[in-house]
C-alpha cells in the first residue's frame, strides 16, 4: 500500500540569488507535488536573501515524484522572471512504512541551466494517515535505547 498523509514544506528562506534584472528582487516560489501547486508569498524588497518562514502542506499518495520549486523574481509591468529550480526526491521521509518522516531545514542549491543561481533552505515533515498500517517499527532508535 502507498504511503498516504499531509506533506508540510516548510520554506525558511533563501541566500545568493542570482538578481534577473535592475533593482530589489520581490522573489516567491511555486511549490509543486503531482498536480498540487502552492505558491509562497512575495519577499517584497528582500532581495536575493529572502526569508520566507512559511509552511505549505501537500497531501502525499506514494513517494514516487519529486517536490518540484521554482523560484521567481516577481515585477510589476512585465513577465516574473525565473531565477532557477530544483528538485527534492521524497523517498528519504515518505516510506511504505506508514512512519513519520522528518528532514529539518536543510540548503540546497538553485539551478538554471546546470548552473548555480543561489541556495535555498527547506525543511520537510510527512505526517502519516491517521489509520495507515504500519509495516515497520516507527520508534527511533534512542527510543529503543531509552526502554531497555
Amino acid at each position: 500500500m502507498a504511503p498516504r498523509g499531509t506533506l508540510e514544506v516548510q520554506l525558511v528562506g533563501a541566500k545568493d540569488l542570482k538578481n534577473m534584472d535592475v533593482g530589489m528582487m520581490d522573489p516567491y516560489c511555486v511549490i509543486t507535488y503531482k498536480d498540487q501547486q502552492k505558491k509562497s508569498g512575495v519577499a517584497r524588497g528582500q532581495g536575493s536573501m529572502p526569508d520566507w518562514n512559511e509552511t505549505l502542506l501537500f497531501t502525499i499518495a506514494g513517494a514516487e515524484d519529486d517536490l518540484s520549486i521554482k523560484i521567481y523574481d516577481q515585477d510589476s509591468g512585465s513577465l516574473d522572471d525565473y531565477v532557477g529550480e530544483l528538485k527534492i526526491p521524497l523517498d528519504a521521509i515518505v516510506t511504505d512504512t506508514g512512519c513519520e518522516g522528518r528532514m529539518p531545514p536543510t540548503p540546497y542549491e538553485v539551478t538554471r541551466h546546470d548552473k548555480v543561481k543561489g541556495e535555498i533552505t527547506i525543511g520537510l515533515y510527512f505526517n502519516p494517515e491517521p489509520g495507515h498500517e504500519s509495516r515497520g517499527d516507527c520508534r527511533d532508535d534512542e527510543e529503543e535505547e531509552e526502554e531497555d
